[in-house]
């Protein structure tokens, strides 16, 4: 997957006014210089924070934020009132900005100076009561953003701001994501539909539809040089089935599934797409229902939608986005059957064949086994058990007003006995709180069926995101009651519902 957030920046806007003098407002870009070096010094922030001139008037706060608006690789802006700024001169300038905002609530200093104080360092450290004011004019506008209190050297700040950014990098990677739907969606479910335009309204995706034929044409272009390299590059990350090495009796079904992975790869790669669904109901001229191919593009980083589910696809490109970088991966999941022992009450996720190997650091096993649906040739699909360890499943579903964001946590472990009669790659998990409760908030939340499983990512980061688009963000964690969850989505359904524009 390519660096997404190779070249992206976010800007450092500090706030002050012409009343303190020259001297004073040398010391301010001075000292939020120092807060900029800071924040880069962080490992935790994947992408340089760009220090920009101090800001004394309406007129240029308006340009910044014009600027940093109309600039692709700012995905950004980080705004400290290291003086007292007041609010009024950020006014016009914040409705002009077009880009997730993160309030950082700091100061030069991280210890008072008690035996030397004086007045002339209170003028110039008004940080205290200078954000408040910013902090009321952003409520007062309803300006969705994040707000981070604490000194800059301090690593849970840090730590922070990087979770912010890598949700302004997923809201960055909405904005610009192409989704590629091979055919339509699977016959009469609902939760795969939804408002395609509203989508491109709200998110800012564009989702449109290919023909599979399309695809079966991309494949006759892809030339034995291409399979052959790609059979070479599978034989040093998987286990390889003998049946399906080369020489094996199976071999040609594992060069259909690499001109697959090769054609459907062209395809996005032209169209300038992130993401992509197909349904094993429409598979045209295909010999194989893709399972092996999407397992590849989707470790490669690009979002995956079974049954034609393209906002399961958009939230995996998104969570890829996101996760670069860290420990763990994201899939498509599913959640398939139910270990309701008591006492150890367990999920058991899979699909049908497209789970993502980022989710495992073990070698996983290149398999070939019938597949009951889609009246094809036996398919392709790599097989293993996810590691262990913290993740979150996210759905989103369309309530016909608005999106719903649902959000899990759960604990993936190992299965309790080995599966050798489950041909497709799985995960199993505890969900928080419990089952019973995990499982009737997901039901009264109207959740999908279809989800990404994140390994990589912290709740949080969901619900930085979630603030940058203005979407509801169910969340069911250890806290979570069934009556308490209910009441909420009642809350957020007349909030959503009031706040949206007439």
């Amino acid at each position: 997957m390519k660096n997404p957030f190779e070249g992206k920046e976010v800007w450092f806007l500090t706030g002050s006014q012409g009343l303190y003098g020259e001297d004073t407002l040398r010391e301010v870009a001075e000292q939020s210089e120092t807060v900029v070096a800071n924040l880069n010094a962080s490992s935790d922030i994947p992408v340089n924070i760009v220090w920009r001139p101090v800001l004394t008037d309406a007129d240029a706060i308006v340009k910044a934020m014009v600027e940093a608006s109309a600039n692709d690789n700012v995905i950004g802006i980080i705004a400290w009132m290291h003086t007292f700024s007041p609010a009024k001169m950020w006014i016009r300038g914040l409705n002009a900005l077009r880009k997730p905002l993160l309030h950082l609530h700091t100061q030069a200093n991280e210890q008072l100076p008690w035996s030397s104080i004086d007045m002339d360092f209170m003028n110039l450290n008004q940080a205290a009561h200078g954000d408040r004011e910013f902090g009321y004019i952003l409520t007062r506008m309803g300006i969705p953003r994040v707000s981070v209190v604490g000194h800059t050297s301090e690593e849970r700040v840090g730590k922070r701001i990087g979770t912010w950014t890598r949700a302004a990098a997923g809201w960055n990677e909405a904005q610009h994501l192409n989704m590629v739907r091979f055919g339509d969606n699977m016959r009469d479910v609902a939760v795969t539909e939804g408002d395609k335009t509203e989508a491109e309204i709200r998110f800012g995706v564009s989702v449109n539809t290919w023909g599979v034929n399309d695809l079966v044409a991309e494949l006759g272009k892809v030339t034995d040089a291409q399979v052959d390299a790609l059979i070479d590059e599978y034989e040093g990350l998987y286990e390889i089935e003998p049946a399906l090495a080369k020489g094996g009796e199976r071999h040609d079904a594992l060069r259909y599934a690499a001109k697959q992975e090769a054609g459907i790869r062209a395809i996005l790669e032209r169209e300038n797409a992130g993401a992509f669904t197909d349904t094993f109901e429409d598979l045209g001229g295909l010999r194989q229902l893709p399972g092996f191919a999407v397992q590849r593009l989707m470790a490669d980083g690009y979002g995956f939608g079974a049954e034609g589910d393209w906002k399961t696809g958009v939230l995996i490109r998104i969570a890829k986005v996101m996760g670069y970088g860290l420990p763990g991966g994201a899939s498509l999941m599913e959640d398939y059957s139910y270990n309701l022992v008591p006492g150890s009450e367990k999920i058991l996720g899979a699909h049908m064949l497209e789970v993502c190997p980022s989710l495992t650091e073990t070698k996983p096993k290149l398999e070939i086994h019938p597949l009951g649906i889609g009246n094809r040739e036996d398919p392709v699909r790599l097989v293993f058990d996810t590691d262990p360890g913290e993740g979150i499943v996210v759905a989103m579903s369309d309530l016909r007003d608005r999106f719903r964001l649902t959000a899990n946590k759960v604990t993936v472990v190992e299965p309790d006995e080995p599966l050798p009669n489950l041909p497709v790659a799985r995960a199993v998990w505890e969900p928080a709180p419990s089952l019973a409760v995990s499982a009737a908030c997901w039901l009264a939340a109207g959740a999908a069926h279809h989800t990404v499983l994140s390994t990589a990512l912290s709740l949080e980061a969901w619900q930085d995101f979630a603030r940058i688009a203005e979407v509801e963000l169910a969340v069911i964690d250890e806290d979570s009651s069934v009556d308490n969850f209910e009441k909420e989505l009642r809350w957020n359904a007349v909030y959503h519902r009031i706040s949206q524009q007439l």
